[in-house]
C-alpha cells in the first residue's frame, strides 16, 4: 500500500473521537440539574456530566454538588450504582420513612460501639427508610441516657440527612421537615 503509514498520534486522535460519539449517545441515569442523594453525604445536584481520559481511556462522571457539606464530588457514570448515588424518593416513601419513626421504638441491647457500628451501616445503606431507623433509635436511647459523643454526631447527621431528603421530595421548607420530625418522635 503505497503512501500508507502508522501515525499513532492521528491514531489517537480517530480513537478519541470514535469514543465521544459513542460516548455522546449513552443515556446517563442522571440528568444535569437533577437532585440526587450520596449516602453518608446527602442530597447534592448534578452539576455536570464530563468526560475525562484515564489511562488513555474516556470516562464519563457526575460531578455532583452536595450544598451540606459545601463538597463537589466526581463519581464515574459506571460506578454510580456501586456509590450508593440515588434518585430523590417520591413524596409518598417520604411521607413513609416520616410516620416510620412514630411506630414503636424496640431498644437494642447492645454496647454503644456495636450499636454504633449497626446504626453506620444502615446510614451506609442508604435508603431513607433506614436512616429514619437510625434517627429513631438514636433519639429515644438520647432520651434514656446522654449518647457518647461519636453516637451524637451519628444522630445530627442521620436527622440532617433525614430532613434534606424529606425536604427536596416533599417541596418542604427544611424547618418544617424538622418540626415534622420532632413531632412524630415525640407520639
Amino acid at each position: 500500500m503505497e503512501g500508507f503509514f502508522y501515525n499513532p498520534s492521528l491514531l489517537w486522535e480517530l480513537n478519541s473521537v470514535i469514543m465521544k460519539v459513542a460516548m455522546a449517545s449513552v443515556n446517563t441515569q442522571f440528568k444535569i440539574g437533577e437532585h440526587v442523594v450520596y449516602p453518608l453525604q446527602g442530597v447534592g445536584i448534578v452539576r455536570d456530566i464530563r468526560e475525562r481520559t484515564v489511562r488513555e481511556t474516556p470516562v464519563l462522571y457526575y460531578v455532583i454538588y452536595i450544598d451540606m457539606s459545601d463538597m463537589t464530588v466526581s463519581i464515574p457514570v459506571d460506578k454510580v450504582a456501586e456509590s450508593g448515588v440515588r434518585a430523590i424518593v417520591a413524596p409518598e416513601d417520604a411521607v413513609k420513612a416520616l410516620e416510620s419513626i412514630s411506630s414503636k421504638y424496640e431498644p437494642v441491647s447492645v454496647d454503644w460501639k456495636a450499636r454504633y457500628q449497626m446504626n453506620v451501616d444502615l446510614i451506609k445503606e442508604g435508603s431513607i427508610y433506614s436512616i429514619a431507623k437510625v434517627v429513631q433509635g438514636l433519639y429515644h436511647r438520647s432520651k434514656v441516657k446522654e449518647l457518647p459523643v461519636q453516637e451524637r454526631k451519628l444522630y445530627d447527621n442521620a436527622l440532617s440527612l433525614l430532613i434534606d431528603e424529606c425536604s427536596y421530595a416533599l417541596g418542604k421548607d427544611k424547618k418544617e421537615i424538622e418540626k415534622t420530625i420532632f413531632t412524630y418522635l415525640e407520639k
